[in-house]
């Protein structure tokens, strides 16, 4: 494991040699292959369906986790499967979902999908990415993923061959004979071939492929990218891109006596290349605690208590889940924990500082993206944290802060001036970021992959996130970045997550609001945060014109808070009461997304109302409207 803390450490690590000397395997097959030779033994992936601290678990080692890959990589290829061909999953997490993730990415290009989105949602990916094989689940007790796969397959006639994966066999006791009695019927509404994956995984050999692995550089992996609305962009992945993520785990952070918990979904980039990649350059073993991580029953409160059964040294995880985890007890023996990941969204100070006064252990925080195969930069483990700061960018990631005139002309930004984060390494895939070609275009600037994130870069090289360029507040052409209204939010220690977006104004095109969701049991009311922030704010146009406590904020499957579906309420609640105000009985019935205009209201009126009355309301607003079908 290499040192660490400094840009001079960086840069000694790329003076070794340049990147594409390093000897790494070029496909992720051999890149599995070295693990097993090198750690076969030792446990690789350990996942169990309840939360419970003793409940049932299964652990695979490197040795058995390379015979699975092996067996269900010929699967893939025993159904008419090339290397150019697409296996999907749509899976929550599993000992199969890391197995599907390995071996799709050996037999073909694997494509992790969000079993979150809803039916024509994966239909549009299944389509564009053409997959031929889909690997879900059986219909199974409180989950709907099956049936929406089902339903998601008359989007997507290419699919020949659905895999399914039955959850029984991880129950023990008087579940594993109830399940069968209470398993929803789910009859298929596709012409695609149903089969068990286990059960045909078995028929295939384990010891060898029955196909000549690549030995080039190819595409691996597509991994969709947007939120839990609209049809999202898909991402492509070359195998060495991959295996950068994990010899970055390996060179700088972990090693194999590490045990590091993940309740992360495997279809997001962050569990899928900086933490199963790193365990594989690494050999650590992985823990996955229920089929939806953090969003599994229980998993909150046996948090700790599941850190103290497996000896984890490092922990990963994402803003929202650190809030919630803030709000329990520490009621176990956490003395082998010596370090916490946080990625996905940026961290808030104070949640930081929390965390540290309550574990003694600090969070590294970095920054990736999935359009640049995941990693880009990291706080150093062994070096000065920066508070606030993504740290510094990984050996052999590039990164600058542009800014972009009238014309698009770029120009670089000095130390310490805000403008969008554009970045090149291995891991960034020049000209074919996306697989539709239009969505390349201006995608680039100088080589440099254009983020849409906008930061700034200290003298020192560290790295800061200050927001989203499309989540910037333009009041009245004046830009209010909605992270300075997040952070004096969140120091009210009522307060667990926020969410600040614009929301539509008749005179300034958009005003700053906010979004709250407290702790559990708090008293805090809306007139008290108001004055909290403004006590904090001394920005006078950032100070939110509108705040509203909600029951539980809008987040995606990785936790980042949702911030599409916070502008949806926004404009919903703006535009009903302009019409209500103007004694109109029409009213939002959605707010769609439009991939040309943006977040359009759909407006449902009684026939006597016309276009044009609700367009005389309407119309000094900048957001676009239509009448509901």
């Amino acid at each position: 494991m290499g040192v660490f803390a400094s840009r001079a450490d960086v840069a000694a690590i790329e003076a070794e040699m340049p990147w594409d000397q390093r000897g790494l395997p070029a496909s992720i097959y051999g890149f599995l292959s070295q693990t097993k030779a090198n750690f076969g033994p030792r446990n690789a992936i350990t996942f169990q369906i309840e939360s419970a601290p003793h409940s049932a678990a299964k652990t695979l080692t490197w040795d058995s986790l390379h015979a699975r890959v092996t067996q269900a990589a010929n699967l893939f290829r025993s159904l008419g499967v090339g290397e150019d061909d697409v296996i999907a999953y749509v899976l929550p997490n599993s000992l199969e979902t890391a197995v599907t993730l390995l071996a799709g990415a050996t037999a073909g290009i694997v494509n992790p999908i969000n079993p979150l989105l809803d039916p024509a949602q994966i239909g549009a990916i299944l389509h564009e990415t053409k997959a031929k094989v889909v690997v879900t689940l059986r219909a199974f007790p409180k989950t709907d993923v099956p049936q929406k796969l089902n339903a998601a397959l008359a989007y997507a006639p290419n699919v020949h061959t659905v895999l399914e994966v039955d959850l029984l066999g991880y129950l023990g006791g008087a579940k594993r004979f109830i399940v069968p009695l209470i398993r929803p019927k789910n009859p298929a509404s596709h012409s695609a071939k149903i089969l068990d994956f286990n059960t045909e995984c078995d028929k295939q050999p384990a010891d060898k492929l029955t196909f000549a692995d690549r030995s080039t550089d190819h595409f691996a992996a597509l991994f969709h990218t947007g939120g839990t609305t609209g049809m999202p962009k898909v991402a492509q992945h070359k195998a060495n891109g991959m295996i950068y993520n994990g010899w970055l785990g390996k060179k700088l952070l972990f090693k194999e006596t590490d045990v590091v918990i993940c309740p992360l979904p495997l279809f997001h980039v962050f569990a899928a290349y900086p933490i199963m990649m790193s365990a594989i350059a690494s050999g650590f073993h992985a823990v996955f605690p229920t089929p939806a991580g953090y969003r599994g029953a229980g998993v909150f409160d046996n948090f700790w208590k599941l850190i103290e059964r497996w000896g984890v040294t490092y922990m990963v995880t994402v803003p929202t889940a650190l809030s919630a985890l803030m709000q329990r007890p520490i009621n176990a023996d956490v003395s082998s924990l010596r370090g916490a990941f946080s990625g996905s969204a940026p961290l808030p100070i104070e949640l930081f500082n929390r965390f540290e006064a309550a574990t003694g252990v600090q969070i590294v925080e970095g920054y990736g993206m999935t359009e640049a195969t995941c990693l880009v930069s990291i706080n150093p483990p062994e070096g000065g944290k920066k508070i606030g700061s993504v740290g510094l960018p990984f050996p052999y990631t590039r990164v600058k802060i542009l800014a972009f005139d009238a014309a698009g002309r770029a120009r670089e930004c000095a130390p310490d001036e805000s403008g969008e984060i554009c970045v090149t390494s291995p891991g960034v895939v020049t000209g074919a970021t996306y697989t539709e070609a239009d969505k390349n275009k201006d995608l680039f600037a100088d080589g440099y992959l254009r983020t849409g994130d906008l930061g700034r870069m200290d003298a020192e090289g560290y790295l800061f996130i200050t927001g989203r360029a499309k989540d910037i507040i333009i009041r009245g052409g004046h830009n209010i970045d909605p992270a300075m209204i997040e952070e004096a939010l969140m120091a009210h220690d009522q307060v667990a997550f926020v969410g600040a977006v614009g929301q539509p104004d008749q005179h300034a095109g958009e005003v700053p609001c906010a979004y709250v969701e407290l702790v559990k049991d708090a008293r805090v009311s809306r007139d008290e945060l108001m004055r909290f922030v403004e006590q904090r704010i001394h920005e006078r146009a950032a100070v939110p014109k509108y705040l509203e406590i909600i029951p539980e904020m809008p987040k995606t499957g990785v936790g980042k808070t949702f911030k599409p579906d916070l502008r949806r309420m926004a404009i919903t609640r703006v535009y009903n009461a302009a019409l209500a105000e103007a004694g109109l009985r029409a009213n939002v019935a959605a707010v769609i997304e439009d991939k040309k205009r943006g977040l359009v209201a759909q407006i449902a009126a009684p026939a006597g109302e016309s276009d044009a009355a609700i367009g005389s309301v309407l119309a000094p607003f900048i957001q676009t409207w239509e009448r509901a079908a």
